[in-house]
């Protein structure tokens, strides 16, 4: 149980949420240990923890050693890493060189699956950080005023099941249709670009479905959401957001609500195990 870890982890990105996690551990009485990446975690971080590590991208060697020096045994990943950075601002060291290198494909899941791999030969288990903050995780319903109409749910089915592909294929998490039609897939731009490419096709009324990879490991890469994911949809005019329960992550759940309801979009959650047998 989390509660008897004197100590644990945090492998650090970018955004608000390696901050809420370490908050929410420390609640816990927890010993509370960072190790943050250059140009990607919020210096503020050192605040929150009763110590921090800052290592540049791909320095696994440095990680393992930051956490053994500390007694911890059991590590959260949480946060964003730039991906565009993977192809100019890598610094590993041989650790990170000799992972890099089994490695037939540098996609997300593979990547964070083995980084958790080698934190397991060194005895340190990776949890979710989920764990933490459980209060975040994407509630069953409408969370909106305004629902889908029928033309709108069909869409979201639609693109449900052409988002599940995408993930089956480890690629991105996030699909933008209207009318039947698939306007845009997440690749290595990330969600909101992917908005805006398939909103901007669209004119106006598209349809945004963002969900969670087939066997997606739930300790990291969560999908997550928030105000922005709603403001960058009503700069392309879209209507509908469709997310799955209980593997989302919505940050500032009332902001993100209160815009939507403002903007008259739609904010739906559904279980993967009921829409596909609507």
């Amino acid at each position: 149980m989390i509660e008897e870890q004197k100590t644990i982890g945090i492998i650090a990105g970018g955004g608000q949420f390696p901050l809420m996690v370490a908050e929410a551990a420390g609640r816990h009485g927890l010993r509370v240990v960072a190790v943050a990446h250059q140009g990607e975690t919020d210096p503020s971080i050192t605040d929150c923890v009763d110590s921090t590590f800052w290592i540049k991208l791909g320095q696994l060697g440095r990680l393992l050693k930051a956490f053994k020096a500390n007694g911890v045994d059991k590590a959260v990943m949480a946060g964003t890493i730039t991906k565009r950075r993977m192809f100019g601002d890598i610094r590993p060291d041989l650790k990170g060189l000799s992972l890099i290198s089994k490695m037939a494909v540098l996609h997300d899941d593979g990547i964070l699956r083995a980084v958790a791999d080698e934190l397991a030969k060194e005895g340190i288990q990776v949890i979710s950080a989920a764990h933490f903050l459980p209060e975040l995780i994407a509630p069953v319903g409408t969370l909106t005023k305004k629902k889908p109409n029928k033309a709108e749910k069909e869409d979201i089915l639609l693109g449900w099941r052409i988002a599940k592909e995408l993930g089956r294929l480890d690629i991105g998490q996030c699909v933008v249709v209207r009318d039947k039609t698939v306007l845009a897939l997440e690749a290595i731009e990330g969600t909101n670009e992917t908005i805006k490419r398939g909103g901007n096709l669209a004119g106006k009324n598209a349809v945004v479905v963002k969900i969670s990879k087939p066997n997606q490991d739930l300790r990291f890469d969560m999908p997550s959401v928030g105000p922005e994911t709603i403001r960058t949809m009503v700069q392309v005019k879209a209507s509908v957001l469709a997310l799955e329960a209980g593997k989302t992550l919505i940050f500032e759940r009332s902001e993100m609500i209160k815009t939507a309801d403002k903007m008259g979009i739609s904010i739906v959650s559904y279980e993967d195990s009921i829409i596909k047998v609507q």
